[in-house]
């Protein structure tokens, strides 16, 4: 998603010039290709599909097929992760109890067809001005305490920074996280300031903002994470920039940070 911009091809064949041995997918691209010949395509180039995005938004009607397809498509790509983005509120849930309890219901319900599939659900935490209409689980605590119902290798969090680095308890959250080995996915992002208008396209370049990533990058080693780590920018700036210069400047500032 950081360089929506590129073609599915161009975006493999620049990773392995880069050297980037992983990419996270999103559904959309990775439809409109085609799910099985991205697949050949990541494969073949000896890229690994670090996660795919997203499924969720289990407050809304046809979840429950939408994310069955999603767990298909995440073993089709090669890929053990599909994350989740849970849903706001909607008019049968229509406040954050009942949107978490239906949250927590539809996940009982999946779990089991992932598992059977060797495919984790990762539930992720979004930032609190998305709970309205995006993600009703705001905090890692909350996430952790839907997947702690579960198997550690069926359901467990994504750790991202852009959502997270505001909570003065996530610190030990991903502690507790890690001991369970709950941690399927790792995202960096950098929070910038003024948001733009609609707040969803405006995360920042990796060492742009207030987000100390150095750190959290180690507090990940503390707690035992050892998968990828990925950039995951929204930002309507570097969209509308040259993909492979984004790429480019995306390697080197994760490098220095």
């Amino acid at each position: 998603m950081t360089v929506k911009q590129l073609a599915l091809p161009d975006l493999v064949a620049e990773c392995v010039r880069l050297g980037v041995p992983g990419v996270g997918l999103w559904r959309e691209p990775v439809r409109a290709y085609g799910v099985e010949a991205a697949a050949a395509l990541v494969r073949e180039a000896g890229l690994a599909v670090t996660t795919l995005c997203r499924g969720g938004f289990f407050t809304s009607d046809g979840w429950e097929e939408e994310n069955r397809a999603a767990i298909d498509e995440a073993v089709t790509l090669g890929t053990d992760t599909l994350v989740l983005v849970s849903g706001g509120l909607t008019a049968t849930c229509p406040d954050l109890p009942s949107a978490r309890a239906r949250i927590t219901e539809a996940i009982a319900e999946l779990a089991p067809y992932a598992g059977d599939r060797g495919v984790r659900l990762a539930i992720e935490p979004l930032h609190p001005m998305y709970a309205s209409d995006r993600c009703a689980v705001s905090t890692l605590d909350q996430a952790l305490e839907i997947a702690e119902r579960f198997p550690a290798d069926q359901v467990g969090v994504t750790v991202d920074t852009y959502h997270l680095w505001w909570d003065d308890r996530a610190p030990a959250a991903v502690a507790r996280a890690g001991v369970a080995g709950r941690v399927h996915s790792f995202q960096l992002a950098d929070w910038t300031t003024p948001l733009p208008e609609g707040v969803l396209n405006g995360r920042g370049q990796l060492g742009t903002g207030s987000i100390d990533l150095r750190a959290w990058s180690a507090m990940l080693d503390e707690a035992g994470y050892e998968g990828p780590v990925e950039v995951e920018l929204f930002n309507d700036a570097l969209w509308a920039r040259d993909g492979v210069e984004v790429l480019e400047e995306t390697l080197d500032r994760f490098l220095a940070v």
